[in-house]
């Protein structure tokens, strides 16, 4: 067999991120989300329902759906990582959330207006959404492994997001070009939807489903011919006794490592932010602003393409100076940002009326998109070489799943919260609060964290 080197490793490293980022960017947040809660809301109003309180409604079910998949990730993530590393093998792992994140996409072609079902579409979206957290927390616990200096584990954490981002726009611009038929008929390139795909019954929509599930499969292949498990002497056969007993052996010693413990609290609450910013995002701009679907398609390609750039340049500021100064400087960018966004009606920006007919709100939120784009991504990028620093690099599955016990223990509750909020006013722009106090609490947990951790020598 070839010497399998380590930029080909690297490589195949980056290709999950970009098989995977259509999941985020044309399922959670652009496409299929928007397309859920404008079918949603018509299916509402045609039982009755005032279309204002219909919105706030199908904003609500998306939230609670979300929350429930959340829990779940949270409860099984620690959990699956201990047993992992007690094993020594990853990749078989992988290979079972891979088939989940395909099977649950795939299915989400059965969502026709005409038979809609919010159980039926929540389930399989979550269902998808769990195999692609889950490869996620697996795939994240190679990284302290692509490269023994932890300042270039910085820029390369940071170049791969970048990468999944581009493959992120690639996808959503061959979507809007070449399938979403706009008020037309046609697409953004001016065609009519490819393979005779029928905008009357929202084809040209659901095709986002299979068309993601393609992507990952095609695209995980040169992840997995690159990447291998590293062999682990006295390891157990995925003995889950002996998991949940290294578990709770961490667990149990978490005070004794406050750096890391306070990182884990301080990342719950601005990842879970920002994880309430890319999911309520196009709902956001259907509802309040009544985009269509193309329009908040080419709002996603902006925050993509500037996500990219800025996950690059993220990357070579945490090689430089560390990953702390960029998740701080991200955090507060992102506190102003979603500040305007709740600001914006399609008349007012920053509580200022603008003339009828006026494009600034649209302008502003563009503005916005780019903002979350840049900001989101670097920060998530920088936060995943962080946990490198953060953790156990004797467990450093385990500590991933921490790391996405911390981001989903509280990943109900931006969507749990927004839901309420959204109940309780019976606005989504209001809605939208919660995301700035989540990111506060997050930033102030910092100053209790060790910029190289408690493990470092």
């Amino acid at each position: 067999m070839a010497t399998i080197t380590a930029r080909k490793r690297i490589w195949g490293w980056y290709f999950f991120d970009w098989a995977s980022q259509p999941y985020n960017t044309l399922m959670l947040t652009f496409i299929f989300g928007p397309y859920f809660a404008q079918t949603a809301t018509a299916a509402l109003v045609e039982g009755g329902m005032d279309i204002s309180a219909a919105k706030a409604q199908a904003q609500a079910y998306w939230g609670y759906g979300l929350a429930v998949a959340g829990i779940t990730i949270a409860i099984l993530a620690p959990i699956l990582g201990a047993v992992a590393d007690s094993s020594g093998k990853r990749l078989p792992w992988i290979w079972l959330f891979s088939l989940l994140y395909v099977i649950g996409s795939g299915a989400l072609w059965w969502t026709a207006p005409q038979d809609f079902s919010v159980l039926w579409a929540l389930f399989f979206f979550g269902i998808g959404l769990i195999g692609m957290e889950f490869a996620t927390i697996f795939t994240n616990a190679y990284l302290p492994e692509l490269h023994p200096d932890p300042n270039e584990r910085g820029r390369i954490s940071g170049d791969g997001w970048a990468f999944g981002y581009a493959g992120g726009v690639l996808a959503l611009i061959i979507i809007i070009a070449l399938f979403q038929s706009g008020s037309s008929g046609k697409t953004m390139a001016g065609l009519s939807p490819l393979f005779g795909l029928d905008p009357a019954t929202k084809a040209d929509t659901r095709a986002v489903g299979p068309l993601t599930a393609i992507w990952y499969a095609l695209f995980m292949i040169p992840f997995f011919l690159y990447i291998r498990d590293t062999p682990k002497p006295a390891a157990a056969r995925y003995r889950l006794g002996k998991g949940l007993s290294d578990l709770g052996r961490t667990l149990r010693n978490l005070p004794r490592h406050p750096s890391l413990m306070a990182y884990l609290g301080s990342s719950m609450f601005y990842r879970d932010a920002l994880n309430g910013m890319y999911t309520f995002g196009g709902l956001y701009a259907s509802g309040v602003l009544e985009w269509s679907i193309q329009e908040i398609g080419l709002f996603g390609i902006l925050a993509a393409i500037s996500g990219a750039i800025f996950c690059v340049i993220g990357g070579r500021v945490d090689r430089r100076i560390g990953p702390m100064p960029v998740i701080v400087f991200c955090c507060i960018i992102l506190i102003f940002t979603a500040c305007l966004i709740i600001s914006l009606t399609p008349t007012s920006v920053l509580g200022m009326t603008v003339a009828g007919g006026s494009a600034l709100p649209d302008i502003m939120f563009y503005v916005a998109g780019a903002l979350i784009g840049a900001a989101g991504g670097a920060l998530q990028a920088s936060s995943r070489n962080m946990m490198t620093r953060q953790g156990n690099p004797d467990r450093m599955t385990e500590s991933f799943g921490l790391y996405a016990l911390s981001g989903k223990a509280t990943s109900f509750l931006a969507p749990a919260l927004i839901a309420v909020a959204s109940d309780i006013t019976g606005s989504q722009r209001l809605g939208i609060t919660p995301v700035v106090g989540l990111f506060i609490i997050g930033l102030v947990l910092l100053v209790w964290v060790k910029p190289n951790g408690d493990f470092s020598k």
